[in-house]
């Protein structure tokens, strides 16, 4: 016995014009009201959210990847505009690609490589700082950046570590107040 179409079986050659099933329908559900799903982090533990930070391995990617990822960019446009500051009357449209491209990758690799360092040593300083004086705040963040430019700057002798700490330690402090910043007036 040959079944005609029924109201339970969809119609796959109507495809296009076919309405979407939507099981909620006879229960009068709101769709966008069905799943509440939370904004902020759900801790197990009152203490875990009493100490709202990233662990050392958090911090040691973010900032070695950040800093490494800001440098090459900074690294391949200087590289970039040198290129073009080397271009010859003789030169080829191919022969100029090839040397903007050696030269940004070049750069790049160079400077991702410098600040990329400079973003793992400040994330092992700021997580040290972190292990043994348990607070994470802006103080830690100045305490780091001091400890990184002086270690940075300390192959070149005491008074280069000395300035490089107190540039280290200023950096560290604007880039936490601007952050502070545009959390309050920016709603990020």
């Amino acid at each position: 016995m040959a079944r005609s179409g029924s109201d339970h079986e969809p119609d796959h050659t109507q495809s296009s014009q076919a309405r979407l099933y939507n099981p909620y329908q006879d229960l009068n559900i709101p769709i966008q009201t069905l799943y509440q799903l939370p904004t902020s982090p759900e801790f197990l533990f009152t203490e875990e959210s009493l100490h709202q930070r990233r662990s050392w391995g958090e911090k040691l990617t973010f900032y070695t990847g950040s800093a490494y990822l800001s440098g090459s960019i900074v690294g391949a446009s200087i590289g970039f505009f040198s290129a073009f500051k080397s271009f010859e009357p003789t030169d080829t449209l191919k022969l100029k690609v090839n040397r903007i491209l050696n030269s940004s990758g070049h750069s790049g690799r160079a400077w991702g490589n410098r600040i990329g360092m400079v973003g793992l040593i400040y994330a092992m300083m700021e997580s040290g700082v972190v292990a043994v004086t348990d607070r994470d705040d802006v103080w830690t963040s100045v305490a780091a950046g001091l400890g990184t430019g002086a270690v940075c700057r300390a192959a070149r002798g005491v008074r280069s570590a000395a300035v490089g700490g107190a540039l280290g330690g200023l950096v560290a402090g604007a880039v936490v107040a601007g952050k502070q910043t545009l959390k309050r007036y920016a709603m990020i």
